[in-house]
């Protein structure tokens, strides 16, 4: 069970916390220093790291001709990094790799989410859950490569009382930019997901 003090300090805020948990149970790891290797779709035994330092041997070892996931939300190491020795040891951090792994993960539902075309309805989002963590786990969906793909940038889950809070002066530049904005864009812009996710996880 993740720590719910570390999922308010560390994961994305646009993901709830039940979200949060039921991600790291399906597709990460309950110790922050497991690194899981693949290659062609064979998962390569390692062995067990005992600390960061050997965590992060066995990710430079292999970062770059396989598939290396690290920590507790299993974040795909070398995402975005050219040379193995740009690979830091804050992706075996608890609090990092929660905060890059639900960024990145929150992003990858956005994809999944306007594929199917930004439903507003609830009883769409374990579809769009559970197609999200098969992405996850390879990486692609629907051909688009997810990790390096570009974030769509539709909120997730985000409650209106969030949204209250922007300043007034923000909301005028919002308001400002979206009458530059052709009207088709618009409604793209607004086209949020609103999805009430308080079932999930069992929570009434």
């Amino acid at each position: 069970m993740l720590d719910a003090a570390l999922i308010k300090e560390c994961a994305d805020p646009s993901l709830k916390p039940a979200i949060i948990e039921q991600f790291v149970m399906a597709a990460g790891s309950d110790d922050p220093l497991a690194v899981t290797v693949k290659s062609g779709g064979r998962l390569i035994l390692v062995p067990k790291a005992a600390s960061t330092e050997e965590a992060m041997a066995i990710v430079r070892q292999y970062a770059g001709q396989a598939v290396v996931r690290v920590g507790l939300t299993q974040f795909p190491a070398g995402v975005g990094v050219k040379e193995a020795t740009d690979l830091k040891p804050d992706l075996v951090d608890p609090c990092q790799n929660l905060r890059k792994g639900t960024a990145m993960f929150a992003k990858v539902l956005r994809i999944v989410a306007r594929w199917y075309g930004n439903p507003t309805s609830k009883d769409v989002f374990p579809q769009i859950f559970e197609d999200a963590i098969y992405a996850w786990k390879t990486g692609e969906f629907e051909g688009v490569s997810v990790f390096q793909a570009e974030d769509p940038g539709t909120p997730v889950g985000v409650s209106q009382q969030s949204r209250e809070k922007i300043p007034a002066e923000e909301e005028d530049a919002d308001a400002e930019s979206r009458e530059e904005q052709p009207e088709a864009e618009q409604d793209a812009g607004r086209a949020g997901i609103r999805i009430d996710l308080s079932r999930i996880g069992g929570q009434q």
